[in-house]
């Protein structure tokens, strides 16, 4: 797994724009007081029930991955001027 630069802050607007998408969806809210665990958990199973990213292999699935996961997501999915996906 290769070290993604801004890999916390995209995990973070992941999380983000994860939580919008499921309550436009309507199929849960993040809470504020739910752990972060749960959130990165919540979104990245929601993300592959959707089919928007592909899942992990099997004994790969843990929060570092997930959180990797959904930092390669987010870095694919923001525009490219943005601040976040710079190199």
């Amino acid at each position: 797994m290769k070290k993604i630069k801004n890999e916390a802050e995209l995990v973070s607007e992941a999380l983000k724009v994860g939580a919008t998408y499921a309550r436009k969806r309507g199929v849960g809210e993040v809470e504020s007081h739910d752990s972060a665990k749960l959130k990165v958990e919540f979104v990245y199973r929601l993300l592959v029930h959707d089919k928007l990213i592909q899942p992990l292999a099997k004994g790969q699935e843990n929060d570092v991955h997930r959180r990797h996961k959904l930092a390669l997501w987010m870095q694919k999915t923001l525009p490219k001027d943005h601040p976040l996906t710079s190199a």
